[in-house]
């Protein structure tokens, strides 16, 4: 039977979640000012949203993993013994990752890898690459698990909230800005994870605290009366979150637990402090 080896990009969040298996991690970089930093080796969520409070002018940016980079992953991989890679990535229209595995992959042709674009980032990301090591444990096969992150693929949805879309606008990370343009610093607009994998504005509200209701109402209607694992994004706004996390399980009282995941720097850093977000998987 061959050995299945995990790998999945910083973008997910896993860093955060404690966890038994085996899963590497494909770290991009993020820079502040003069200086870059490896995600979550040499700047925590804390800490860089704590950098952003104190110099709101900060205007942070990221760069993928250089593909030889990744290529070196696979390499050590291989010489830990495992005959087959299954590695997840952040959405491909969010950053070139994806195709900075790919093209690693082709790199190394005596060796079955296979690049899954998650269409999603943050938990939706990680939840599949769990769900993968599970299959694993289970002595699965590559192809059953594949086709297990297909239907966790298409069965995810992230609503979310920004303090200013300055962010995002900025690094380029958000479809159809142009509707925005002028009075976007002063909008507090929700938006989501599309099922393409894009980032889109859905609503321009005007206040963080109707913001945050439409953002609970939204959420709801979407829900209805599927069964489902529901999770919390938040940038060093835990209170926030927490109100969204009250709600939301009053309405719905058979949800009897939201856990809540901190924004990892690099996905912070096109979000910006203050984001919420809400979103669920399919059980």
């Amino acid at each position: 039977m061959a050995k299945i080896g995990l790998l999945v990009c910083g973008n997910s969040g896993i860093d955060y979640i404690d966890h038994k298996y085996d899963i590497e991690v494909i770290r991009s970089i993020l820079f502040v000012g003069e200086k870059e930093y490896f995600d979550y080796v040499d700047i925590t969520a804390p800490e860089f949203y704590k950098m952003l409070e104190e110099n709101p002018d900060l205007t942070p940016s990221t760069a993928q993993a250089a593909t030889g980079v990744i290529l070196e992953q696979y390499k050590e991989m291989v010489e830990k013994g495992y005959d087959q890679l299954l590695v997840v990535t952040v959405s491909s229209k969010l950053s070139g990752t994806f195709d900075g595995c790919m093209m690693a992959a082709k790199m190394m042709d005596d060796v079955d890898i296979r690049v899954f674009d998650s269409l999603s980032v943050s938990y939706p990301e990680a939840r599949m690459i769990l769900d993968a090591a599970k299959l694993v444990e289970e002595g699965k096969t590559l192809d059953e698990i594949w086709n297990h992150l297909e239907v966790l693929r298409d069965n995810n949805r992230i609503y979310f909230s920004v303090e200013t879309l300055r962010y995002l606008v900025k690094n380029g990370r958000l479809s159809g800005a142009s509707g925005f343009l002028g009075s976007m610093l002063k909008i507090k607009p929700m938006l989501e994870v599309t099922k393409d994998g894009r980032v889109e504005s859905i609503e321009k509200i005007r206040t963080t605290s109707k913001a945050t209701g439409r953002l609970i109402e939204k959420f709801i209607e979407e829900v209805g009366e599927k069964e489902v694992e529901v999770f919390l994004i938040e940038a060093n706004s835990e209170a926030r979150a927490d109100v969204v996390r009250q709600a939301v399980m009053e309405k719905l009282p058979r949800i009897k637990e939201i856990k809540s995941y901190p924004l990892t720097p690099v996905v912070g850093a096109h979000g910006g402090p203050g984001l919420v977000g809400i979103g669920y998987v399919i059980r």
